[in-house]
C-alpha cells in the first residue's frame, strides 16, 4: 500500500512508435501498428488502441492510414491502449483529410446571414440592423409565405390547368418552385 492510503496501482507508460493502421473518421478511434517499443524494433508489429481525444493536434482530430506516429501507451484489460499521440519528433499529427458526413452537411448550411442575405457571417456577426423579414416566394416585405397572393394565384392556376392524369406533373412543377424559392432566399 502506498503513503497516505492510495491503493491505486501507478501505469507504467511505455513508448512506441509505427504507423496508424487505420481510423474510422466517424466514431474518432481505429489502431496503431507499433513497429518499435521503446526504441527497439519489433518483431511482428503489434496494434495499439487509438482515441481521438489522444492525438495531439488542432482542430478536427483523426488520422490518415500510414501516418507515421509516436506514443506513450499502456497495457489495460482491453490490450494496448495510447495515452498520447503526435507526429514525429513529438510534431502535432497529421489527421485524415475525410470527416464524416454529418460534419459535411453542417458546414455547409450557415453560410448565409439570414439577416441580409450576404455569404460570409451569421445573423448575430451582421453589421445591418435588422432587416424585415420577407416572403419566400416573392421577395415582398408585405407579408410572408404561408399567405403570399401570387403562390395562392400560381397554385391555383395550376390546379385549374392540371387534370387528374397530370397530377404528377402538377406536383413536379410544385417541387422545382419551392426548391427555386429556397435558393433565392439563400437556403
Amino acid at each position: 500500500m502506498a503513503e497516505g492510503g492510495c491503493e491505486e496501482e501507478e501505469v507504467a507508460l511505455i513508448r512506441g512508435s509505427g504507423v496508424c493502421k487505420w481510423f474510422n473518421v466517424r466514431m474518432g478511434f481505429g489502431f496503431l501498428s507499433m513497429e518499435n517499443r521503446d526504441g527497439a524494433a519489433l518483431e511482428q508489429p503489434l496494434d495499439v488502441f487509438v482515441h481521438q481525444s489522444k492525438l495531439h493536434m488542432e482542430g478536427f482530430r483523426s488520422l490518415r492510414e500510414g501516418e507515421a506516429v509516436e506514443f506513450t501507451f499502456k497495457k489495460s484489460s482491453k490490450g494496448l491502449e495510447s495515452v498520447s499521440v503526435t507526429g514525429p519528433d513529438g510534431a502535432p499529427c497529421l489527421g485524415s483529410e475525410r470527416r464524416p458526413k454529418s460534419a459535411q452537411k453542417r458546414r455547409s448550411k450557415g453560410d448565409r446571414c439570414y439577416n441580409c442575405g450576404e455569404p460570409g457571417h451569421h445573423a448575430k456577426e451582421c453589421q445591418l440592423p435588422p432587416q424585415p423579414k420577407k416572403c419566400h416566394f416573392c421577395q415582398s416585405v408585405s407579408h410572408m409565405v404561408a399567405s403570399c397572393p401570387v403562390k395562392a394565384q400560381q397554385q391555383q392556376q395550376q390546379q385549374h390547368h392540371s387534370s387528374p392524369g397530370s397530377q404528377g406533373v402538377a406536383t413536379s412543377q410544385r417541387h422545382e418552385e419551392k426548391e427555386e424559392e429556397h435558393s433565392q432566399a439563400g437556403l
